[in-house]
């Protein structure tokens, strides 16, 4: 079997998988949880052969026209290059741990098989995107994602929270999905091709008219579907929908899209000083932003999600400074981890009961409840915080290494000054991500009070994809070197000089969060005490207001909210940007559809309801007229006929004086 006819497969399989289990989940519900993992399987153990036979040497290319357009054509297009290969493997690796965990984490769900088959059909949609070779119907699976995002973070649409974010982030993607949909037909128009080859060949000739425009216009579907800066504020609430589903949005799928997307293009996007500047602050303000708002969260997940936005903004970054090879490896990087981070956190909420971690900070023994939960995310939280020899560490450091050679001049692909800012804000980022990931760890396992409750063991299929994903988390940093092939042959090793600031300050943050911590142990201890004396207030914030005990956001136990001082409440509400849409975009748009339906109400109906009322009125006297009586008819068109003679009489007078 060729290269070609396989990458093919590889989208495919999922695709048919998620067809089969639509129409078969209800009917045949034996064949749903074969139907969910084994495409997804088979897609990754493809993707496998594909990447082997790539090599990360020269490209793979195929294309089939797909329909005459009379003007830009559209064609079928594979375009797999090393980055592609790599990035395909951590989707179907990803989507098959996320597929096989759903199989125990919903075991129980009634709607297990629509969910089933949208998780393949997620998963077929980001395939497309890394495979394409043609940018329309890379479009087609970047739009799929954003539909299946909607029902799968709606899962639990009975309540009102899921049905909220479902449609928040439908809506925030798709604001930068319209700019973005502009800016592929004006690069279109500019390299008279949407394949990907024929555009990188009209940029390296100098050919395209108006790069920033361009660029511009695509980096704001990008700040969309990879949560940037502003437009980030759409994925912590996407933890409305179930663990998985985060893993697998989080980690290989939507979010990464953007990120793959800038990196596959990067020429169109270098080709503009001012738009690589905006990248690079963007990324900036994501990076420090999210930090921020991740050390000053309560629930476990938001955590979670607000260091997904931060290490997209690293990747953004890289991208910013024109080293698409360190994006990428720290995309790969992070999708292990990242997914390893939210499958654990769900085995540790099943474990605790809730997703609040003042309320885990008031249980005691829970590490001891779920052990394989406990050492692995012990592991991705190391890598998150980028401590050697974990993925993490080699990953970022690509990254520092990256804007201090543009920042010093040693890379001409983007401005000194971007490589200044991406550095500046990714060392401050790693002191705060190492402070965040020590807090949740601190919070979550070594809690003081009650003993967290005992739910038996974890299925053998949640624990399993765990002790799975911890393995790259742990070593796939190692393998910088000899994946140079794969990444441009661009060496990924790291610098004396980042290594030891990079590392400095994220001990030095970790450090910091941990001396907080055991400063406020009398106060946690205080609370633990109250939490004893009343049982039942481990249940989260309504306990606790009932019960008088400290409101998560108010807890004097919590190092984070010790740590950032008055900035507390702002991080934690998300720097209230969702408060400044409301009054810019929300409240405008409202007030404006509450006057369309005044208008159309008392304006628009004030006229249809005088016509219907003057025809309806015009024809109760003609009925009024029609008496029946002959004589009357006559004298009405006798005295009608004086009438018009009058008339006649009068005009011809006019007319003759």
């Amino acid at each position: 079997m060729t290269t070609t006819t396989l990458a093919v497969l590889v989208p495919l399989l999922p695709f048919l998988g998620a067809v089969a289990g639509l129409f078969l989940g209800r009917a045949a519900p034996g064949f749903t949880r074969p139907l969910a993992v084994l495409p997804t399987l088979a897609a990754a153990v493809l993707a496998v052969l594909v990447a082997v036979r790539q090599g990360g040497g020269k490209t793979i290319d195929a294309a089939t026209q797909l329909t005459p357009t009379g003007s830009v054509p559209i064609d079928l297009a594979l375009h797999i290059d090393g980055f592609a290969a790599l990035v395909a493997i951590l989707v179907g690796t990803v989507a098959t741990c996320v597929q096989v965990y759903s199989t125990g984490y919903l075991r129980h769900d009634p709607r297990y098989p629509s969910y089933a088959a949208l998780v393949s059909l997620f998963t077929s949609a980001m395939l497309l995107v890394v495979y394409s070779g043609d940018l329309m119907v890379l479009l087609v699976g970047w739009e799929i994602m954003g539909i299946c995002s909607y029902f799968l973070v709606g899962h639990y649409w009975e309540t009102p929270e899921a049905r909220a974010a479902s449609l928040k982030a439908f809506l925030v993607t798709k604001l930068g999905d319209v700019p973005f949909l502009i800016g592929l037909f004006a690069l279109a128009a500019d390299a008279g091709t949407f394949r990907v080859t024929g555009i990188l060949g009209t940029v390296a000739s100098g050919g395209l008219d108006h790069p920033t425009l361009i660029a511009l216009l695509l980096l704001a579907g990008v700040a969309g579907k990879s949560a940037q800066f502003p437009l980030h504020t759409w994925l912590p609430d996407a933890m409305a929908g179930p663990t998985p589903v985060s893993a697998l949005i989080h980690a290989a799928t939507m979010v990464a899209a953007g990120i793959y997307f800038v990196a596959r293009l990067l020429p169109v996007f270098a080709a503009s000083a001012a738009a690589m500047t905006v990248l690079a602050v963007m990324a900036a303000v994501t990076m420090v932003g999210s930090a921020l708002a991740a050390l000053a969260q309560d629930d476990i997940k938001r955590v979670l999600a607000y260091s997904t936005i931060g290490q997209l903004g690293y990747m953004a970054g890289a991208l910013a400074v024109g080293d698409r090879g360190a994006a990428v490896f720290h995309l790969l990087a992070h999708g292990a981890f990242k997914a390893l981070l939210f499958l654990a956190a769900g085995t540790v909420i099943h474990a605790a009961g809730t997703n609040s971690l003042s309320a885990m900070s008031r249980m005691s023994g829970l590490a001891k409840r779920v052990p394989d939960a406990y050492w692995t995310m012990t592991i991705a939280l190391l890598a998150l915080a980028a401590i050697p020899p974990f993925a993490g560490f080699f990953s970022k450091e690509a990254v520092l290494v990256a804007a201090e050679h543009t920042a010093t001049g040693e890379s001409a692909l983007a401005p000194a000054g971007a490589g200044w800012t991406v550095l500046v804000a990714g060392l401050l980022t790693a002191l705060l991500t190492a402070a965040y990931a020590a807090r949740l760890w601190l919070l979550a396992f070594r809690g003081r009070g009650a003993e967290a409750p005992d739910h038996g063991r974890q299925p053998i299929a949640m624990t399993t994809v765990l002790w799975v994903l911890a393995v790259p988390s742990l070593g796939f940093g190692l393998t910088a070197g000899y994946l140079d092939d794969w990444f441009d042959g661009h060496p990924l090793t790291p610098t004396v000089t980042t290594a030891v600031l990079g590392t400095g300050l994220a001990v030095v943050g970790g450090a910091v969060l941990y001396a907080v911590w055991r400063s406020l142990a009398p106060k946690r201890a205080a609370v633990a005490a109250a939490t004893v004396a009343h049982p039942g207030a481990e249940g989260g914030e309504v306990e606790a207001e009932a019960l008088d005990l400290p409101h998560p956001a108010r807890d004097p136990g919590d190092p984070g909210r010790a740590l950032l001082g008055p900035l507390h409440a702002a991080a934690a509400d998300g720097f209230h940007l969702d408060a400044v849409y409301r009054a810019a975009f929300v409240r405008p748009v409202l007030a404006a559809a509450s006057l369309v339906r005044f208008l159309d109400r008392e304006v628009v109906d004030t006229y249809v309801r005088g016509a219907a009322g003057g025809a309806k009125g015009l024809g109760w006297l003609v009925r009024r007229a029609q008496t029946g009586n002959v004589q009357s008819y006559l004298s009405a068109l006798l005295a009608g006929s004086v009438v018009l003679a009058v008339v006649a009489v009068v005009l011809a007078n006019v007319a003759g004086a």
